[in-house]
């Protein structure tokens, strides 16, 4: 069984091997699933779906469009893949305050490169079809809300999101 101590650490490990790249920080995590039973890469599995679940709002949302100038669906989907790839610190950090992100962020970050791993998202998944030959098992979620927890925020209003960023606003948008 695969307790939230041990998810953190694959990921940790993964992030700080790949140096940061999240394609190689999935392939990192895949082959450490790899090297566990079908039965932990399903933990894992939950835990990062469960991690990825609790992202789904509209403040973390919000900063990510501020990060990244701009973010479709799409894009904060795989900014989610991402934020949990960063590890503990910063995920806790951002669900806690979005706006620290511009103090938990590397300098080097480039929003051109950085702030979306979607391959992280496919992690378990591909690790678990390598070691049993068959997809992933459903993990048992509910479906997500249609819309993100919290209040809506206005991501075409330069003004409320320098308000509501302003950390973020100054090192990204300033």
């Amino acid at each position: 069984m695969m307790d939230e101590t041990d998810f953190w650490e694959i990921v940790d490990a993964a992030r700080e091997g790949a140096e940061g790249d999240p394609v190689v920080t999935a392939d990192l995590i895949v082959e450490r699933l790899s090297d566990l039973d079908p039965e932990s890469v399903t933990d894992f599995a939950r835990h990062f779906e469960a991690r990825f679940n609790r992202a789904y709002r509209w403040d973390l949302w919000g900063a990510a469009w501020v990060i990244l100038d701009g973010a479709s669906d799409d894009c904060f989907e795989n900014f989610r893949c991402w934020l949990i790839a960063q590890g503990r610190h910063v995920f806790e950090g951002a669900l806690h305050d979005p706006d620290t992100l511009a103090e938990l962020l590397p300098q080097d970050f480039d929003p051109e490169q950085d702030g979306e791993a979607e391959e992280v998202g496919y992690a378990a998944y591909d690790a678990y079809e390598r070691l049993t030959g068959v997809e992933l098992p459903e993990l048992g979620f509910e479906e997500p809300p249609e819309e993100p927890e919290g209040s809506p925020v206005d991501f075409e209003d330069s003004g409320v999101l320098a308000t509501a960023y302003p950390r973020l606003w100054a090192r990204f948008r300033a």
